[in-house]
């Protein structure tokens, strides 16, 4: 039979509202548990991205913290947060990342000053206390017509692996600011400049060297000048 509040003596009354605020009690506490379980959740899966999630400033603009010189060439930083490469020597310059990358996105900006030539290295190795690479590619930069700025170079001895279609050869802008995203998948390497796309190639031979430094180059005997800037990095890996 139902009882209305109004039927029920005043100790019974009072019996009645102690039950009702605990239940309100105890469903608070369980919502409040819900929301730091679920907030905790949240902290842990930010603290353990996986592979893929961000996109990394590679490049602080400041100083070269997270890169190492690789020869006698001259890599500073200007006031305007960008970073100038310059050929002191007729040897080769690099500028290695200190972290290992295998599979990655690299989003970053070049500006061609001078002569000669440059490069994005990947999976790159170097003898010690040597320029002479023992291992790796290059996504090629150069603004010279038809040296294929786009285009994938091998160090094992191949060579030339991949050119862009000639009639994306003019692409790419000397003297001006030129976007350049690369991408290396597994033995797929993809390249897109200034908004068109390069390459996409996956290569029949890549070798056992699937991980390395990535490295920006100098290659102009003596005369290279190149600018970069918004260097920006997705690590892909998994290991």
């Amino acid at each position: 039979m139902d009882i209305s509040k109004d039927e029920l003596s005043r100790p019974a009354r009072f019996v009645f509202a102690k039950k009702k605020l605990l239940s309100r009690v105890a469903v608070g506490l369980a919502v409040g548990v819900f929301a730091t379980t679920c907030i905790a959740n949240m902290v842990g899966q930010q603290k353990a991205k996986l592979p893929g999630t961000d996109w990394i400033q590679l490049f602080n603009e400041t100083d070269l913290t997270g890169w190492t010189k690789v020869g006698a060439e001259s890599w500073t930083v200007e006031p305007d947060g960008v970073l100038h490469g310059r050929g002191l020597t007729k040897a080769y310059g690099y500028l290695e990342t200190d972290k290992d990358y295998k599979d990655f996105q690299l989003s970053l900006r070049f500006k061609c000053v001078g002569d000669g030539n440059s490069g994005v290295f990947f999976h790159t190795g170097f003898k010690p206390n040597s320029v002479d690479t023992t291992q790796g590619k290059q996504f090629e930069i150069d603004c010279t017509m038809m040296h294929h700025t786009g285009g994938v170079y091998a160090e094992d001895g191949r060579g030339w692996i991949v050119w862009p279609s000639p009639e994306n050869e003019g692409v790419v802008r000397k003297g001006e600011w030129n976007d350049y995203f690369v991408e290396v998948i597994g033995n797929r390497y993809r390249s897109r400049l200034n908004g068109v796309w390069m390459i996409d190639y996956t290569d029949p031979k890549p070798g056992a060297a699937a991980d390395g430094k990535i490295a920006l180059q100098l290659h102009a005997g003596g005369a290279g000048n190149m600018q970069f800037k918004d260097i920006w990095i997705r690590d892909l890996s998994v290991r």
